[in-house]
């Protein structure tokens, strides 16, 4: 079977599901969170990332990190929570993997944000691997205590929780829950409280699909959230790797399925984001495939009425990105979304952490794309490593510069900042700047 290796899980991308704003004066109860990852209800968002070895020891069992924010960006309080924490179910156990995989939402609509967790390893009774996921309840003074989703498919080396993705996937305003149990997706449409989870659970067979990531965002323009899964898809051989869209609404439908290349399946390395680049009303979907050709790209299926429709490749050898296309170069191994010149069309940074430099192998390197009325082009396309102006540091081999990526507006300003390496590199009009490059917490979070 397989399963996740690495010692940094990066945490899932989180939906804000356009909800109500908070105000100092209102009660936390009087409506859902603002932000789908502000835990204790301050108004900031907070910042959660896994790590299968920091605080739990180096036995794989697991922690989630969160860092408070504040008006400064991620440098207020620290929490760490294992299974050994008051409230949350099991117990630290070898390979667990308790925060392998995490998605945001205020699931139980009182004001404070919650977090889903995988726990991919644990094991249940004899069910070895059964895998479990359970929600991290907000509060005002942050998260604390957990619930169990169920698993409504158990069985040995089913790996709940491999990964998760939160979306209203019904359109009736509330947040769900999607994730991987068997390799196969489920959808948990209902209602999600500290006493349980009620509601339906939706299977997503897919004969020849063996899954390993979930996105989720609005790819139509109907109310309702749309999920995306990556896998293999030709069945027991495993030789090609594919996205399958799910449109949301009352009932989920099954979609097309785009293959993104045949050869030795690559698609737990595959990397998904959801975000409108045109702003024609329809979200695209990107896909950061560092294994396209050996060399990597980003391929965005673009969204439209009835779903996702043409693609569109860029690589390093498209008219405005830096470099060009070399084998290893692993471009589009990380990707993250945000608008960092705040003109309202969400950009892309995408990472290439096999970048060769100056002699030095794997030195790494991140690029940035821009959003635009044409889409996701090469065109003002920005580049940067550990040479670019203002970048402290040098070339080293193998530091795989861009490893660990994040866009996110941190302080509020309306332009997001670029997270790499402990480095945060701030938005501005015209871009990412390196001007005021400030050190940051933790690269864990950096997704």
């Amino acid at each position: 079977m397989r399963s996740r290796t690495t010692t940094i899980t990066l945490a899932a991308a989180v939906l804000g599901c356009g909800l109500v704003p908070l105000t100092a004066a209102t009660p936390a109860a009087a409506a859902p969170a603002k932000y789908a990852d502000d835990f204790n209800g301050d108004g900031y968002r907070d910042y959660a990332y896994g790590d299968s070895v920091t605080d739990a020891g180096s036995d794989g069992s697991g922690t989630v990190g969160i860092i408070y924010g504040t008006a400064t960006g991620p440098d207020g309080r620290r929490q760490n929570i294992t299974q050994n924490s008051a409230g949350v179910p099991g117990a630290n156990e070898w390979d667990d993997g308790f925060g392998n995989a995490m998605a945001g939402a205020d699931f139980n609509r009182d004001g404070y944000a919650d977090l889903a967790v995988g726990v991919y390893g644990e094991d249940v009774g004899t069910g070895k691997e059964q895998g479990a996921v359970m929600i991290l309840w907000g509060s005002a003074s942050g998260l604390s205590g957990a619930t169990s989703v169920p698993n409504k498919a158990p069985q040995r080396y089913g790996q709940m929780g491999l990964d998760l993705a939160v979306g209203d996937f019904n359109g009736d305003g509330k947040p769900d829950l999607a994730t991987l149990n068997n390799h196969t997706a489920h959808v948990y449409v209902g209602s999600f409280t500290k006493s349980g989870f009620t509601g339906k659970v939706t299977k997503l067979t897919n004969d020849g699909m063996f899954a390993e990531h979930l996105a989720a965002g609005k790819v139509t323009k109907d109310a309702a959230a749309d999920l995306v899964v990556i896998g293999a898809v030709d069945g027991t051989e495993h030789t090609v790797s594919g996205a399958w869209f799910i449109r949301g609404g009352s009932t989920l439908t099954r979609g097309a399925t785009y293959k993104l290349g045949t050869g030795e399946d690559t698609s737990w390395e595959v990397d998904a984001q959801i975000a409108d680049f045109n702003k024609d009303g329809y979200g695209d979907i990107a896909l950061g495939h560092p294994n396209a050709n050996g060399k990597g790209g980003v391929l965005v299926w673009r969204g439209g009425s009835s779903g996702p429709g043409s693609v569109t490749r860029i690589n390093q050898n498209t008219a405005g990105v830096a470099g060009g296309m070399e084998v290893g170069d692993r471009f589009g191994e990380r990707i993250s979304v945000g608008d960092v010149n705040r003109d309202g069309y969400p950009d892309l940074a995408v990472a290439a952490p096999g970048e060769d430099l100056g002699g030095y192998a794997d030195a790494g390197a991140v690029h940035i794309l821009r959003g635009s009325a044409s889409g996701l082009t090469g065109a003002k396309s920005q580049f940067f490593d550990r040479t670019s102006s203002g970048v402290p540091g040098g070339l080293e081999e193998n530091a795989s510069f861009g490893q660990s990526l994040r866009l996110r507006d941190s302080d509020r300003d309306g332009y997001a900042d670029l997270f790499t390496d402990d480095l945060r590199l701030p938005g501005s009009p015209g871009g990412i700047t390196t001007s005021g490059i400030q050190g940051t917490v933790s690269s864990g979070f950096m997704q």
